[in-house]
């Protein structure tokens, strides 16, 4: 006779848990639905003890800390899933168990990534309209000679820089319905004022201010998907926030071609000036729409659209998640994260892994069609789009893939390889034209990235709120201080077409990119094996005690 659900797991094994400390912590007796199981229960630690059954494989007796996931064949056994129940758990995830959590989810999903993708959409919509302005008429308008284009990048990374971390204490003083769209006003504000600018000393001035208020949505985001999103719903999440801001490049390009073929001329003004002066109208009402919907933290939301029930159940349903109490910070706060491996571990794979998206965030295949000519304005513009719908096609899929299978790591395998294997194809100098297209589209994975390894960070860092709001910009912030000089030393406009000195830098740090994945990897499996069980708060309870 077939087992149920909850016998097959307890005649099978003789079960101690020792749980996986950043995901569900629930007894096995309260497990009610085999697709939260099934989808989730990868994420559990678990003992196994002696088998009570002699079908138990010999590689399932062990004594050490296993996940449950080389056992699904086990439980697929006696709960096989449909082929729709597959599909729809990779692409959306385990289903909440109950109709208010579906409904609760659905509000979030909607208020929260709407605000956050559309404010992201014209951050790099701005972002990539300065690359995109270079080649369609400011080089030659301003007079720009040797790499004072990269000078503004490293300007802007600078201001960026310097923003960074009061943007995110901010968030901890201001509420984020007040502080996000309040920023997103001051840089669309300084986008109107790019289309005025008479030489490019002006440029340098307003790209430092506008990268100390652009520096407040990626992290700023990171965190608060973090706050709201159980780990096993955050990869996905982070991928589309992560895309909408890729969708913000591609539309760049394809709004700077059709701005030039329709404005350029118009009213005196070339059409790079009104590509800026467009962004600017674009970006005001979407920073109006943030003052009336965004729903700030779960322990603070005010949100006219939650009732007080939701307002708790989206509280209480992180409890044995993420940390949500908020301490007071200390010196003892900074003890505690710098003697811990994340800040270190977290820090430095982004630092490396980050510098992968070289070939998009300086537009490498924009700047080699334009130096090897043949090419017209509108071609230059609409080509290295395909680097970005590789960006975003790899990104959804990668948090898609990451969510459902539970491993962050295989995301920095895929990218790192695709990026040495485009680094050849170009330093190979003599290889055809369509070589070459394909190589810099290829390049477009490296984007995957960026959105797994900031959820790797959440999920490393769940149980301590305040290290993990300091990791998360931690990361950013060291990959934009390399980000400061990398493009100058190997990406140089003065480089263009061949960037042989940038290939070669692409290869070397694709290559520490994996050793570090390995490196965290194994830093958090390690970890995994040393926490003890119970939930975070209770955790955090004895600590204070022994304290």
């Amino acid at each position: 006779m077939q087992l149920s659900w909850q016998a097959t797991i307890t005649s099978i094994f003789n079960v101690q848990p020792a749980f996986h400390p950043f995901y569900e912590r629930r007894p096995y007796d309260t497990l009610q639905t085999r697709n939260y199981y099934v989808h989730h229960g990868c994420q559990i630690f678990i003992i196994i003890g002696p088998a009570r059954q002699t079908r138990i494989p010999p590689r399932a007796i062990e004594t050490i800390p296993i996940t449950l996931g080389s056992h699904l064949e086990i439980i697929r056994r006696y709960n096989p899933l449909s082929s729709w129940e597959n599909v729809r758990g990779f692409l959306l995830g385990a289903r909440p168990v109950t109709k208010e959590e579906r409904r609760l989810l659905l509000k979030i999903d909607w208020f929260i990534l709407s605000y956050c993708c559309l404010m992201y959409f014209t951050n790099y919509l701005d972002r990539s309209n300065i690359s995109n302005a270079y080649v369609s008429g400011m080089k030659e308008e301003l007079n720009m000679v040797g790499n004072q284009f990269n000078k503004i990048n490293t300007i802007f990374t600078c201001g960026y820089i310097v923003g960074m971390i009061p943007n995110n204490l901010m968030l901890q003083v201001v509420s984020p319905r007040i502080w996000f769209p309040s920023m997103q006003i001051v840089w669309g504000v300084l986008t109107f004022c790019t289309s005025a600018v008479h030489n490019v000393q002006q440029i340098y001035a307003i790209r430092f201010f506008q990268g100390m208020a652009e520096s407040s949505t990626f992290v700023g985001t990171h965190y608060i998907l973090g706050s709201w999103y159980k780990p096993a719903e955050l990869g996905k999440r982070s991928g589309i926030f992560t895309s909408s801001g890729l969708v913000g490049t591609l539309f760049s390009g394809i709004l700077q071609a059709t701005v030039y073929r329709h404005l350029n001329g118009h009213a005196g003004r070339s059409g790079w000036r009104w590509l800026f002066i467009i962004d600017g109208v674009i970006t005001l009402p979407i920073a109006l729409y943030g003052f009336i919907i965004f729903p700030d933290l779960p322990s603070t939301t005010k949100a006219f659209y939650l009732s007080k029930e939701e307002s708790a159940l989206a509280y209480h349903r992180l409890e044995n998640n993420i940390q949500i109490a908020r301490q007071p910070l200390s010196w003892g706060t900074a003890k505690r994260i710098l003697s811990r491996w994340r800040w270190y571990g977290c820090s430095l794979l982004f630092a490396i892994s980050g510098e992968t998206e070289s070939f998009g965030s300086n537009n490498l295949m924009g700047q080699w069609l334009k130096s090897i000519g043949g090419y017209t304005i509108e071609q230059i513009d609409y080509y290295p789009s395909g680097v970005t719908a590789v960006a975003i096609t790899s990104t959804l899929v990668c948090a898609a893939w990451t969510d459902h299978s539970c491993a962050r790591w295989p995301v920095l395998v895929y990218m790192s390889v695709a990026c040495i294997v485009a680094a050849i194809c170009i330093l190979v100098w003599n290889s055809p034209t369509g070589l070459k297209f394909f190589a810099y589209y290829i390049a477009g994975a490296s984007f995957a990235g960026q959105a797994t390894t900031f959820a790797w960070a959440n999920q490393i860092c769940a149980d301590d709120d305040q290290e993990r709001g300091i990791v998360l910009a931690s990361m950013n912030m060291w990959n934009n201080v390399v980000n400061a000089w990398w493009p100058l030393l190997f990406y140089s406009a003065t480089d263009a077409p061949k960037f042989h000195r940038g290939m070669i830098a692409m290869i070397c740090v694709a290559v520490a990119t994996l050793g570090v994945t390995w490196l965290v990897w194994y830093l958090e499996r390690r970890e995994w094996k040393m926490k003890p069980s119970g939930s975070i708060e209770e955790r955090d309870d004895s600590e204070k005690e022994k304290g």
